[in-house]
């Protein structure tokens, strides 16, 4: 993994959130998905050159605390409009992926003014029109895993985040990340109904980033944002699965810091 960051643990409405930041410049938020954040890689050291970049594990997930009173996405959203009142950043850009995804626009349409631009990248949190989000939970980590990329020999870093044997820490947080993720994304599975009507109120700019061999999410979902989302754009890469930020690194870069 690329190295430049610091660890931090901050506190907020009597919840440690575990940090991970680095870089100089504008902040930028990355928001991880329901597998959890596998730690400060390429593509955040790549943005941390212009950016300072935070990468919080969600409550519940990763090394935070997981507070009782956080059953549902529009729960986290309510928790990192206050997180980031505590951290003084306001205006901020947002990465979201996949189920942080759904959280950055459940944040957006809970406070518009939070976000200075918004990437949504493979994002749940709508119904598809066509096919289904794929079911992580009746299927083991690395059956998620193998989902998730299209071609895993063209992710520079793939080796090192899922080619070896899982320590004990490690597979008590891959529990932890399964059991969170289903606490606040079960039922309705993985999008909230009220969601595409809501964004309707949204004037962000917005770039809405897919794999074209996504099998996580299907590509129907990235319609119903830019449908939902006036003025938004949509960006596909092209032999990539639902993580282009790990297969395809150095497109993906050059994308988000187009936009942003």
């Amino acid at each position: 993994m690329a190295e430049g960051y610091i660890a931090d643990m901050v506190e907020v409405a009597e919840t440690k959130l575990h940090l991970l930041r680095g870089g100089q410049g504008e902040p930028l938020v990355i928001l991880h998905g329901a597998g959890g954040s596998p730690g400060w890689l390429q593509y955040q050291q790549a943005l941390a050159q212009r950016f300072q970049v935070y990468v919080p594990d969600h409550p519940g997930f990763g090394k935070s605390d997981r507070p009782e009173w956080i059953a549902s996405v529009p729960d986290l959203a309510c928790f990192y409009l206050w997180a980031l009142e505590e951290l003084g950043l306001s205006r901020v850009r947002v990465v979201g992926f996949s189920l942080g995804g759904w959280l950055a626009a459940e944040m957006a349409v809970m406070y518009p003014q939070i976000f200075e631009r918004m990437i949504l990248v493979g994002a749940a949190g709508v119904k598809p029109p066509q096919g289904e989000i794929a079911d992580i939970f009746i299927r083991s980590p690395q059956e998620v895993t193998a989902l998730m990329f299209h071609d895993p020999k063209q992710a520079p870093e793939y080796a090192q985040l899922y080619g070896g044997e899982l320590t004990a820490e490690q597979q008590d947080i891959q529990t932890k990340n399964r059991e969170m993720a289903a606490r606040i994304a079960w039922k309705p599975y993985m999008y909230d109904p009220r969601l595409p009507a809501l964004l309707r109120r949204l004037r962000l700019p917005t770039l809405i980033v897919w794999g074209r061999q996504d099998a996580i999410v299907p590509l129907s979902c990235a319609e119903v944002y830019h449908q939902s989302i006036r003025g938004s754009n949509v960006v596909l890469i092209d032999q990539c699965g639902h993580a282009p930020q790990v297969e395809k690194p150095q497109e993906f870069v050059r994308l988000v810091s187009e936009f942003l």
